[in-house]
């Protein structure tokens, strides 16, 4: 019973303001951050990287990672790079670049709805 009286539960009120509305700790430390969406937002990006792994080939997870700035399997992370930047890199043409990332793109999204 002792140990319970020293519990706090963060939707308890803890005073009141001038006007007579309860305030409660949640009130105090309250925030705009979301720890919903933040969860859903690092649970969406593991399953982009499994997905990168296991759904592109080598040459489209490389434009993938160097065109977003995903890291690469080896773990290296660059800065995201246009799709000039990454043909002038890998010795073709920006064109090509582009169509490899389209396919890489849509397999990826497939993937995702597939839930």
């Amino acid at each position: 019973m002792k140990h319970k009286q020293t519990e706090l539960y963060i939707s308890e009120p803890i005073e009141s303001d001038s006007e007579g509305n309860a305030l409660t700790i949640e009130d105090i430390i309250s925030s705009n951050i979301n720890v919903e969406q933040i969860a859903e937002l690092k649970i969406d990006s593991e399953r982009l990287y499994r997905f990168i792994l296991e759904e592109l080939d080598e040459r489209e997870r490389e434009i993938i990672c160097k065109r977003y700035g995903v890291a690469d399997i080896d773990g290296s992370v660059c800065r995201p790079m246009t799709q000039k930047e990454i043909a002038k890199k890998l010795g073709i043409s920006r064109s090509y670049i582009s169509r490899i990332e389209k396919r890489a793109l849509e397999k990826l999204r497939a993937r995702f709805e597939q839930k």
